[in-house]
């Protein structure tokens, strides 16, 4: 059986990625997972190494430009992606990425609330589901993976 490799993008500020990889685990599926980078601080100041920056606009593009590296990479080597929109912050870089994913014919399983359906609809349109628990990410995965 093939091992999937699964990118987890979006929302930084709670546990889902965890509880997504634990039900894969406990269910015994032949996965492995990638992310972008999750420490926010480290993230925004990936560029730094690159030089100081005057203006947090070209401090913030030259950090993107470098997360973009990773995110990149590990979008076009996925097999499907999982890409949550949380409640406390716009993640734009979700909604990017999932663009990214369609463009690229990528499977991905959008997982958000309810309350937010109407601005991701065409991001969920796209999608081949979308999940409102990390436990239905899992079952979706569990289906997906085990079919002969």
């Amino acid at each position: 059986m093939m091992e999937w490799n699964i990118y987890l993008s979006g929302e930084i500020h709670t546990d889902w990625r965890q509880q997504i990889i634990q039900g894969c685990e406990a269910a015994n599926l032949p996965v492995s997972f990638s992310s972008a980078v999750t420490n926010h601080e480290a993230s925004d100041a990936a560029g730094d190494v690159l030089g100081q920056q005057d203006n947090n606009f070209w401090r913030d593009h030259q950090s993107a430009k470098v997360n973009a590296i990773r995110t990149k990479t590990f979008i076009e080597q996925c097999d499907i992606a999982i890409i949550r929109f949380g409640e406390k912050y716009k993640q734009w870089n979700a909604a990017f990425d999932a663009g990214y994913c369609a463009a690229l014919g990528k499977p991905y399983i959008t997982l958000h609330n309810d309350d937010i359906i109407h601005p991701l609809k065409e991001v969920d349109a796209a999608a081949q589901a979308w999940a409102t628990t990390p436990e239905q990410v899992v079952e979706l995965l569990r289906y997906t993976i085990n079919q002969p």
